[in-house]
């Protein structure tokens, strides 16, 4: 018999879902792209140290209205932890990829990061994993669907929620290829694979026409088997709470994101003041989108 013991409590989606069962979560887990944004803020070399600060600030001023928070090991989960800056309603998701950069992609490759051990970063107080899956058209699905496989059983003998984060990426080869088309290819092979939690690009980048966006996120909706939410990444920050609002007419579930909330403050002469005064009020309209549309 198997001692029920050994088996650790499993962390339900509500441990990062809003009240009405909708998702209002923060991304804080980028990486050499952050860089990349206050590097077109100064001409001194960003240090690790900058992006840390910024992360364990926006983390400790935004998680109040967040229902949950994804931050990155490589430079900020043990600062987070250490500093308390998780507010109490809000889960704390631990990105568990590591980025291999290429071809002047920031990410142009993930692997599942060994050094993110799944039992270690639950007892640091993590109710969830996140994995990168870079999607390109020209590539074999097997190695994809694999690690999907192995994340998710991950996460699932750790007790943890398990979140997958699928983008489409030009094929390898060059030539012409449909990155709507892609989106929804990826949706379809990876959202039946057991993840808890699936987070989608917007489709057309939340620009064009709205039956459009409609068509492809009802795609979405019926290619995944869990709930899924949208990133803001390649989307307009003015245009991403016509986004939300959008997939989650069509069966999303909330919204997954960082850019849209808080890249404009990136290069303030008072980060803090900007975040408290710019980052909450957009955080907050966009949960309040959520609140207003997903119903359990």
């Amino acid at each position: 018999m198997t001692d029920p013991t050994s088996t650790p409590t499993r962390f339900g989606l509500d441990a990062v879902a809003r009240p009405g069962g909708g998702f209002a979560m923060l991304a804080v887990d980028q990486r050499e792209a952050m860089r990349a944004m206050f590097a077109e803020h100064q001409e001194a070399p960003v240090t690790d140290e900058r992006l840390r600060d910024f992360k364990v600030a926006a983390t400790r001023i935004l998680t109040p209205h967040a229902s949950a928070v994804l931050v990155d090991k490589q430079f900020a989960f043990d600062a987070v932890v250490d500093a308390q800056a998780v507010a109490p309603s809000c889960g704390l998701i631990a990105a568990a990829d590591h980025f291999v950069a290429g071809n002047g992609e920031f990410v142009t490759a993930v692997e599942i990061d060994r050094g993110v051990d799944p039992a270690a970063v639950r007892e640091q107080g993590a109710v969830a994993m996140k994995l990168l899956v870079i999607h390109r058209p020209d590539e074999p699905a097997a190695a994809r669907v694999a690690m999907v496989e192995e994340f998710v059983e991950r996460c699932r003998v750790a007790g943890l929620v398990s979140i997958i984060e699928p983008v489409a990426k030009a094929p390898r080869g060059g030539g012409e290829w449909d990155w709507d088309g892609c989106v929804v290819e990826a949706a379809r092979e990876l959202g039946s694979l057991g993840a808890d939690l699936y987070k989608a690009e917007v489709p057309r980048k939340g620009e064009g026409a709205e039956d459009d966006i409609r068509r492809a996120c009802a795609q979405i909706t019926e290619a995944v088997s869990s709930p899924w939410v949208v990133l803001s990444s390649g989307v307009p920050a003015e245009l991403f709470p016509r986004a939300v609002e959008l997939a989650c007419r069509e069966g999303a579930s909330g919204f997954l994101a960082g850019r849209a909330v808080w890249a404009s403050v990136i290069g303030s002469d008072d980060v803090e003041r900007d975040l408290h005064e710019v980052s909450v009020p957009r955080l907050q309209h966009l949960a309040g989108i959520v609140d207003g549309l997903v119903r359990r």
